[in-house]
């Protein structure tokens, strides 16, 4: 029996070491094993004072992301993939910041496991995108990717998914809830069928939530989905003032309204 459960055991350390990070760049393909990323020149200890997905300070072993990221320039556009189809649009700009917010790849070290998200879950390992100092560049819970797959350069989400865009004469509220769709919700939802995510529903096909959210109840549920529909299964996290600002909220609810006249009939 104690030879069955060693030998568990090792496999199951030997996988952990086997974890790999990917990064797909127009340049080619680049991998780490969580081994050599624990171990690479530029990793550190870092301490994450009020960490997004854990909800308490936590201490992780990690590498600056810039360092896995050459070739990279300010302009391009990258997207982060997790193992539960979770996929993070982000600007390289902000990954590649000197000053600021930095980012992190923190790496689960095998020896020493992170504890559960929650009762009966994994891990946020064994790759999670981390910042220090996140206020400083007005970070959001979604670019906070856990359990990362890989990251990926791909061409910005407007030339991808012309089905999300807002009319060409649609008011300046409408496009800066554009903007605040991609920043908030992307990484969960489609829309009109288009985007990477395969984590949470369409947001306007077949109904856009402004559609069956009558009064301030679309407002609240943003804030506290849990307030609206008690689901222990429910998925979907608070976006509080301080991460989503009322001016900010009211032009996001603005976009799905617009959005909702906007149905691409080749997904209906």
């Amino acid at each position: 029996m104690r030879a069955v459960l060693l030998l568990a055991l090792i496999i199951l350390s030997n996988l952990a070491q086997a974890a790999e990070f990917e990064v797909l760049l127009t340049d080619g393909r680049h991998t780490w094993s969580s081994s050599e990323l624990l171990n690479h020149p530029q990793a550190r200890d870092i301490e994450i004072a009020d960490d997004v997905s854990y909800k308490r300070a936590m201490h992780y072993r990690a590498v600056p992301l810039s360092t896995l990221l050459e070739g990279v320039t300010p302009g391009d556009h990258l997207q982060a993939v997790a193992l539960d189809g979770f996929a993070a649009e982000l600007p390289a700009a902000i990954l590649l910041a000197s000053e600021g917010a930095k980012a992190w790849l923190a790496i689960e070290d095998p020896q020493r496991p992170w504890p559960p998200l929650a009762k009966g879950k994994p891990s946020a390992g064994p790759f999670y995108l981390v910042w220090t100092d996140p206020a400083a560049s007005h970070i959001g819970p979604e670019q906070w990717p856990y359990q990362v797959a890989r990251i990926r350069q791909l061409a910005p989400v407007e030339q991808r998914f012309p089905a999300l865009l807002p009319a060409t004469d649609a008011g300046t509220e409408v496009q800066a809830g554009f903007a605040a769709y991609q920043k908030n919700c992307m990484a969960c939802h489609r829309l009109n069928g288009a985007g990477d995510s395969e984590f949470g529903p369409d947001l306007n096909i077949p109904h856009n939530p402004t559609e069956y959210f009558a009064g301030d109840f679309l407002r609240q549920y943003i804030r506290d989905p849990q307030s609206l529909r008690r689901w222990p299964q429910g998925r979907m996290p608070g976006f509080s003032e301080q991460v989503l600002p009322s001016a900010e909220l009211e032009r996001l609810i603005a976009y799905l309204r617009h959005m909702a006249q906007r149905k691409s009939s080749a997904n209906l």
